[in-house]
C-alpha cells in the first residue's frame, strides 16, 4: 500500500469497506469534503493479477447505484449501447481509456511480473471491471468509479439521468 495515505484516510477507507484495505496504490478521487470515494488499485495483489484499477469505496454512492441496478438499468444501458452506434463508440472509448490508465498506473515491478507470467493479454483486453465483452456494462459501480477518476460515458449518463454526482458531492 502507498505510504502517502494518512491514518485518517485509512480509517475512513476501513470504515467504508468494512475491512482492512489491501492493494491500494492511491486515492483516485475524493468528495469535495475530502472523503475518499474511489481507490486506485495495484495490478498485482495477493500474488495474482487484479485487473480492476478503480474501486468505489463510497457507501453513499454504492447504495445509490445498487438501487439503480435493482431497477434493471444495466440491461437498459446495454440495449442503448446496442441500438446507438455513437454511445457504443463512446463506451468502447471508455474501456480503452481504462486500459491505458491501468497500464500507465502499473508499477514497473508489476508490469514485469504480469509480462513474465503471461498475463499481459488480460490487461490489454479486459475493460472496466475485467469485462471482455465491451458491449456489456456488468456493474455500475465500476463504471462510476472510472467516471470519477477518468473518462466514462456510462458515468456521465448516471450523473445526467439519475443525479449520482449530487450524491457524490454531498458526501
Amino acid at each position: 500500500m502507498n505510504s502517502v495515505l494518512s491514518q485518517d484516510q485509512l480509517d475512513i477507507i476501513r470504515s467504508q469497506l468494512g475491512r482492512d484495505p489491501n492493494g491500494i496504490s492511491a486515492i483516485a478521487h475524493s468528495s469535495p469534503n475530502n472523503i475518499p470515494q474511489v481507490l486506485q488499485m495495484e495490478s498485482w495483489v495477493f500474488n495474482q493479477p487484479f485487473p480492476t484499477l478503480y474501486w468505489l469505496s463510497s457507501k453513499a454512492i454504492d447504495k445509490a447505484l445498487a438501487r439503480i441496478e435493482s431497477l434493471g438499468v444495466v440491461k437498459e444501458l446495454e440495449q442503448r449501447i446496442k441500438d446507438n452506434p455513437e454511445l457504443r463508440d463512446a463506451h468502447h472509448q471508455s474501456h480503452r481509456d481504462y486500459i491505458q490508465r491501468r497500464w500507465d498506473a502499473m508499477t514497473p515491478e508489476h508490469k514485469k511480473i504480469i509480462e513474465d507470467r503471461g498475463f499481459s493479454s488480460l490487461f490489454e483486453k479486459l475493460g472496466i471491471g475485467g469485462i471482455a465483452n465491451w458491449d456489456q456494462v456488468r456493474c455500475l459501480h465500476m463504471q462510476y468509479a472510472h467516471h470519477l477518476a477518468g473518462d466514462n460515458v456510462i458515468g456521465r449518463i448516471l450523473d445526467e439521468e439519475y443525479g449520482i454526482r449530487a450524491i457524490a458531492d454531498a458526501e
